[in-house]
């Protein structure tokens, strides 16, 4: 594959983060604000120039703001997902444009250092997905100049995972724990891999854990002991702003001991690039990740091809719910039913899920054509719609459709 060019954002109402990779690096490099230091936040806000149209972003919009007696434009991400109206001297403009206006200058900084100007891929990492976040996104694809299919969302969990086991494996030869220490809480998370299916499939169970009632250094080493209780963890890594400073003692000591720890701020947008390349096949990949936005269900159609039986997967586990979707056409062959496969991952049973064509008219054999869509509702629900598409000129479409849910 030629050296593609992938890029990853992660975002929140607060900062952003922005990291660049090309298969001839070793690793993500991310951008940085100030040259030569690790300055990586870049501060999600706008502000316009008075009189012409002039944007910046950052901390230049903080100056800027300043300068002109005005507040800055802040809450990007959140302001576009409620669809609000943001005035701007004296102009009003959509949250999402300005939103827009935002990624495409960071997308500017990157190409800044002799990059392409445009990804092959754009991979954002957000703290929660939903169908408002990955539609707004999606959405604005165009107005970056990038199609959808060059734009992906997932969250940070997802973005961790990536990141761990794109490392030498002895990172992660044992479980790899993740502390993001924000505000007054701190998530934990415990990447666990079972080594006993092909592809490996990796959960990621998460907690938050609130840092109240006693010193920092305390209450994060009860904290530390709790989550790595009953795990052998072979790498720790902290994330936030919460661990800024020279207050751990005890609760580092704890971490280091028979284990590799890390420190920094640029994990997840690193986790994003690395996702971009995995997502196009860029790179080998031996896992599945099974977190809360990906599908849990394999479905396929028993068919028959060039006069070999095969399964056709609609919808693979590990698919993101909020963004797949599966679509074939088949020619029936025989009764006016159809059979789904619904198999999870690593298991060798299969529900078979039969559903009948009810009222379709009647043809000769292999002269109906059926166009199936499926549709995640959930990451174990999916809609099955059959069409009637008919026979060309032969036979007309009844366009009549029938739907089913299945779940597993």
């Amino acid at each position: 594959m030629e050296n593609r060019y992938y890029l990853g954002i992660d975002m929140d109402d607060e900062n952003a983060i922005i990291s660049f990779f090309q298969l001839n690096m070793n690793e993500p490099e991310t951008v940085s604000t100030v040259a030569g230091s690790e300055r990586f936040q870049i501060p999600m806000i706008l502000a316009k120039k008075k009189g012409i149209g002039q944007w910046f972003i950052g901390e230049e919009a903080k100056k800027l703001a300043l300068k002109q007696g005005e507040c800055e434009v802040d809450r990007l991400l959140s302001r576009a997902l409620e669809k609000e109206t943001v005035y701007v001297d004296e102009e009003k403009f959509p949250a999402e444009e300005l939103l827009v206006l935002y990624v495409k200058k960071l997308i500017y900084m990157a190409g800044r250092l002799g990059n392409p100007m445009l990804p092959d891929k754009l991979v954002i990492s957000l703290e929660r997905l939903s169908r408002e976040a990955t539609s707004l996104f999606l959405g604005m694809a165009g107005a970056i100049g990038l199609s959808e299919d060059q734009v992906t969302l997932i969250d940070r969990r997802e973005s961790f995972y990536y990141f761990v086991y794109s490392q030498k494996s002895e990172i992660y030869l044992h479980d790899v724990c993740l502390f993001d220490y924000r505000g007054d809480d701190i998530r934990c998370c415990m990447a666990e891999r079972s080594t006993r299916t092909t592809p490996q499939l990796i959960a990621m169970p998460e907690e938050v854990k609130p840092m109240v009632g006693m010193g920092k250094d305390e209450a994060f080493l009860q904290i530390a002991k709790e989550q790595m209780k009953g795990h052998v963890v072979s790498a720790v890594y902290l994330v936030g702003d919460g661990f800024e400073g020279n207050w751990m003692k005890e609760s580092l000591n704890f971490i280091c001991k028979g284990r590799r720890a890390f420190m920094g701020k640029n994990l997840y947008s690193k986790g994003a690039c690395y996702a971009a390349a995995v997502r196009e096949g860029a790179v080998e990949w031996a896992f599945v990740y099974m977190g809360d936005n990906e599908m849990k269900v394999n479905v396929s159609l028993k068919v028959l091809n060039k006069g070999k039986t095969e399964f056709f997967t609609l919808i693979n586990a590990g698919d993101n719910w909020y963004e797949t979707v599966g679509e074939c056409e088949v020619i029936l062959d025989g009764t006016p039913e159809i059979d789904f496969w619904l198999q999870m991952p690593g298991s060798r049973e299969a529900k078979i899920e039969k559903i009948e064509l009810a009222d379709l008219p009647k043809r000769p054999p292999k002269t109906t054509r059926l166009r199936i869509t499926a549709k995640p509702m959930s990451d174990r629900e999916v809609q099955i719609q059959m069409k009637d598409m008919g026979f060309g000129e032969i036979f007309k479409s009844s366009d009549k459709t029938w739907e089913y849910l299945m779940s597993l």
